[in-house]
């Protein structure tokens, strides 16, 4: 009977003894998550289970410890996820900025061009007309701007290429942009899966 009686205090005091050591280690683990937090570190298992001094077999069997883990890394999936999109947002805001300054400038030079060559054929077509009644002085006169008017056309007809370059790469710039974003979502999509109820936590 005494010996019988010995083993009921002893398992009672052993069961308290590890009620206050898992006590003990979830707050470690509130705590390191919110020295994560303040850090702006990256949540997960490993970070967590060694700031808090536990094992990562603790993180992922005792149900407490299991869900403040995958609440906090949802939550910081979820703030990373902000953050791209809006850095995204500014860079996609950028890039279309100057593909329409470009666009803008192309169709600019195209006019310009158009109405040099106009001008030219005006002043060629007065050439052949009146050459007969015309001074040498303004023959000269006009055979030097029409030269001058036609290296404009070749300096607008480069500027115009220059233009069209770059209007293609904005353009390239931003689907390079566009599937960088879906990228980037499909990895926090993967992230979240990767530890086990994360996702159900968070909804």
């Amino acid at each position: 009977m005494n010996t019988a009686s010995v083993p009921g205090p002893r398992t009672a005091a052993a069961l308290a003894v590890r009620r206050r050591k898992t006590e003990t280690a979830l707050q470690r683990v509130h705590e390191a998550i919110a020295i994560i937090r303040r850090e702006k570190t990256q949540v997960s298992v490993a970070a967590v289970a060694r700031r808090a001094d536990v094992s990562r077999t603790f993180l992922y069997d005792n149900p407490e410890a299991r869900a403040v883990v995958a609440t906090a890394m949802a939550e910081a999936g979820e703030h990373r996820s902000r953050l791209i999109a809006q850095q995204d947002d500014k860079r996609e805001a950028t890039w279309r900025e100057r593909a329409l300054n470009a666009e803008d400038a192309l169709n600019t030079a195209h006019a310009e061009i158009l109405a040099q060559r106009t001008r030219i054929g005006e002043l060629l077509g007065q050439i052949r007309d009146l050459q007969a009644e015309w001074t040498e002085e303004a023959i000269q006169r006009i055979t030097t701007e029409n030269t001058t008017l036609k290296q404009r056309v070749r300096q607008l007809t480069t500027d115009n290429r220059t233009l069209d370059e770059r209007l293609k790469a904005a353009r390239s710039n931003l689907r390079f942009q566009d599937r960088r974003v879906a990228d980037l979502e499909a990895r926090i999509s993967d992230g979240c899966g990767s530890f086990a109820g994360t996702c159900d936590v968070q909804r």
